[in-house]
């Protein structure tokens, strides 16, 4: 069992998210990918960070643009449209509950160096437990983790069954996109 040891900010909010969104650039810009309601994009605009907050509940977007003005939403299909991103490079992206496996490695273009990228979702385990079941959104064992290795720096990750906010089973990593060092000439 994986221990939650962080003090809640709020109780709709992440644990994981909230442990590790200071280590984002203070000020820095930040993409709450399927942010559905917006739960993680108002913690990090309160936080004090620029943030885009992409979904494709456009009634979700609506709420989130009524409590928090200042945070840019985007109406777009993640999974059946272009992913709306090409050229932008974020300080932080933050995925909680949410895969789709073929935007991982545009996820990880898309991190700013220095950029932070926190996610937490669902993996193979969790069909006991109810949804998702699906295995096509259940993350395999050490999947995020071998993504991200050759890239990026793993800060932490954790895998396993989790009691709170409810019974399930998922993947965590929180890591940075470490700047190459020159090579001695």
């Amino acid at each position: 069992m994986i221990p939650d040891m962080t003090p809640h900010m709020s109780e709709n909010t992440s644990l994981w998210v909230e442990r590790f969104s200071p280590l984002i650039r203070a000020g820095g810009s930040v993409l709450d990918l399927a942010c559905g309601n917006g739960r993680h994009s108002l913690l990090l605009a309160r936080l004090g960070y620029k943030v885009d907050a992409v979904d494709r509940d456009v009634e979700a977007l609506a709420g989130i643009t009524a409590n928090a003005p200042g945070i840019v939403t985007r109406l777009a299909d993640l999974e059946g449209g272009p992913w709306p991103y090409h050229g932008r490079a974020f300080d932080g992206i933050v995925v909680t509950n949410y895969l789709f496996r073929p935007l991982l490695p545009m996820l990880l273009d898309a991190l700013e160096v220095n950029g932070v990228l926190i996610y937490e979702t669902f993996m193979a385990g969790n069909e006991r437990f109810g949804k998702p079941s699906n295995p096509n959104f259940l993350l395999r064992r050490d999947e995020l983790l071998d993504l991200v290795r050759p890239r990026l720096t793993v800060v932490a990750f954790e895998q396993g069954e989790i009691d709170v906010p409810r019974p399930a089973v998922v993947q965590r990593l929180c890591a940075a996109r470490r700047i190459e060092p020159l090579l001695p000439s």
